[in-house]
């Protein structure tokens, strides 16, 4: 039994000491800061307004989901206020981008008028050479400036456009009725073949 005694005692030695050490380790800021603010009771809590300016990483995970709920209240409770005066709060929407044929209609106006900004870009050229029969895609005026851009087509590009004139022709040389849009697109494979070949 004394045996016992010894190492109990020995237990409680080592507590002791443990619970002294702890006691004057040095705390790190964010445990005291914690510390601190757990201590504070709920009305003694500073109100933090979202102007001020408060390092949010200070805060426990809870606090800062607290905080950031306040300042999501505020900013919907100002839109609302906004709209209710009658000025409309800008959205985050971004300009309609231009469609792949409004855009190869500009590269060729750009190319037309000689503009130093023009730059070769293949895929504006393929949308106008797979859609240039089409009066709708490619208006009259357009058509008329894509006439001498075809002129410098070089390599596949411009065996390809002359063979699927060719294959287009003889397709409307075997129909046995035209329609108006059909003779314009017509008469577009002709322009074209004739200036190519």
């Amino acid at each position: 039994m004394g045996k016992n005694k010894t190492t109990s005692g020995k237990r409680e030695k080592k507590k002791q000491q443990l619970a002294v050490d702890a006691s004057e380790a040095p705390v790190s800021k964010k445990k005291k800061q914690t510390a601190e603010i757990s201590k504070e009771s709920d009305t003694e809590k500073p109100q933090v307004k979202p102007e001020d300016p408060f390092n949010i990483e200070d805060l426990t995970p809870e606090e800062r989901r607290v905080f950031e709920r306040k300042l999501k209240k505020e900013r919907k409770k100002e839109q609302k206020k906004l709209q209710k005066e009658g000025l409309a709060v800008e959205t985050k929407t971004e300009p309609a981008k231009p469609s792949a044929g409004e855009l190869a209609l500009q590269y060729l106006e750009s190319w037309s008028n000689k503009s130093p900004e023009w730059k070769f870009q293949k895929a504006r050229q393929t949308w106008l050479l797979m859609n240039m029969y089409d009066a709708e895609k490619v208006p009259a005026e357009h058509f008329k400036k894509l006439l001498p851009y075809l002129v410098g087509l070089k390599g596949s590009a411009r065996e390809t456009t002359i063979k699927k004139a060719e294959e287009y022709m003889k397709e409307y040389d075997n129909r046995e009725t035209e329609e108006e849009s059909d003779e314009q697109r017509t008469e577009r494979i002709r322009e074209v073949l004739q200036l190519l070949c």
